[in-house]
């Protein structure tokens, strides 16, 4: 049986770690990190989810990394060969990769959606997950000021 009411507490046992934020993916725009092949990081305080988008044909080498990451296949197909174990994904499978396990992903005839989380953040999308965080913070300053605009225009 789980816990709910400790799960759904509103006791605060620390500080608020920052602001929240609304993304979405739309506005992102994507980096192609191969052909047929885009990423659109969004970063949080300690974690990192990244959109990513597979082409028909389109694949991710085989590689190793530090962060460990959770690869979730929101839409779509693709091969996966982690560690050796190649299996074919589709939506709902979720395959979880420790740091330094080899893996990498392929499509063939369909394209794939997938969602991978980092923890921690994944080093090499830093730049471009602050680069995206950075562009949400300026389109909410404007959306503010052109609020704030909006109103005393109509208070005049």
């Amino acid at each position: 049986m789980s816990d709910a009411a400790a799960h759904f507490s509103t006791e605060a046992l620390g500080e608020p770690a920052g602001a929240g934020r609304y993304v979405h993916i739309d506005t992102i725009t994507p980096a192609e990190f191969g052909p047929g092949l885009t990423f659109r990081p969004v970063l949080g305080q300690g974690a990192m989810a990244n959109f990513v988008d597979y082409a028909p044909g389109a694949e991710a080498p085989r590689h190793v990394h530090e962060e460990e990451q959770i690869v979730i296949v929101v839409d779509g197909e693709l091969h996966f060969d982690l560690d050796g174990d190649v299996r074919t994904m589709s939506r709902g499978d979720v395959a979880v990769i420790p740091a330094w396990v080899p893996h990498g992903a392929w499509t063939t005839d369909s394209s794939c959606l997938q969602i991978d989380v980092f923890c921690p953040p994944r080093k090499t999308l830093l730049a471009l997950a602050e680069e995206q965080q950075a562009g949400d913070q300026r389109a909410s300053d404007q959306q503010a000021s052109d609020q704030q605009a909006s109103d005393q225009r109509g208070r005049g």
